[in-house]
């Protein structure tokens, strides 16, 4: 396993899901975590289960959509941590279902101010702060494979984990000679509390299943090594890429 001693490690929507997962990866491999979440009691839960692993954590409620809220926790953060390596933007909410023509612009904003503008934000602080410390760093985006395939009746959803593909990008580029890496990771569908809520269990799962190949619906643990390869500093030379990972979904 990759030792990620020395590092620090912030994971928004890291309270449960596969941002839950990927803390738990990095911090038994030895990473300090600081996880966001807008739930505290969510929080506190998901501390506990990481402290129990012996890893050394702390909790923020934070709202990454909104601008103040993101640059006080984030202030707070490296008055914790001291510093942060690697930022793995996983908060995301899922879109309400509904048709182009039935989506109010109220849910337009809602879903995109956290899946694309909370993205921004929190990345707009940690590279500050990693030019400043000049000790270069990874910036993981996660994206979904709705930027991938089309996301009917999930507009909103398919939109912003489209953009982030083009702040990835444009990002990785602008930052590379600071030895900053950024990269999207892109999940198929994945059991978590969001999937869940957003379409339950019943004949679209096993429509789903039917066409991935692997024949099963990911796991948050499924996601960790592919975090753990773009949060590593050895993997200097990859950055501006979209990692799937789906048991095969996109290619069938």
């Amino acid at each position: 396993m990759k030792d990620f001693t020395g590092k620090t490690a912030l994971i928004t929507g890291g309270n449960g899901g596969i941002g839950l997962g990927i803390a738990q990866g990095l911090g038994v491999a030895g990473a300090d975590v600081a996880i966001w979440g807008r739930n505290a009691e969510k929080n506190e839960s998901a501390l506990s289960v990481l402290r129990s692993q012996g890893v050394t954590a702390n909790s923020y409620v934070v709202d990454v959509s909104d601008e103040t809220s993101t640059a006080t926790a984030f202030s707070q953060t490296l008055e914790d941590m001291k510093k942060v390596d690697i930022v793995i933007a996983n908060a995301g909410v899922p879109g309400d279902g509904s048709p182009i023509h039935k989506t109010s612009l109220e849910e337009w904003h809602r879903v995109l101010g956290v899946d694309l503008d909370g993205v921004f934000l929190t990345f707009r602080h940690a590279v500050d702060h990693l030019i400043d410390r000049g000790e270069g760093g990874s910036l993981v985006a996660v994206a979904s494979t709705a930027a991938v395939h089309g996301a009917a009746n999930n507009i909103p959803y398919g939109v912003a984990k489209t953009g982030l593909l083009g702040l990835v990008r444009g990002l990785a580029v602008e930052v590379a000679r600071h030895g900053i890496r950024v990269n999207a990771l892109s999940p198929g569908w994945t059991k978590t509390e969001m999937t869940e809520h957003g379409y339950g269990w019943d004949k679209f799962r096993e429509a789903t299943t039917a066409r991935t190949p692997v024949r099963r619906w990911g796991e948050p643990d499924d996601m960790v090594p592919a975090a753990i390869f773009l949060s590593d500093p050895d993997a200097i030379y990859h950055t501006g890429q979209n990692i799937v990972v789906d048991g095969g979904y996109t290619v069938f």
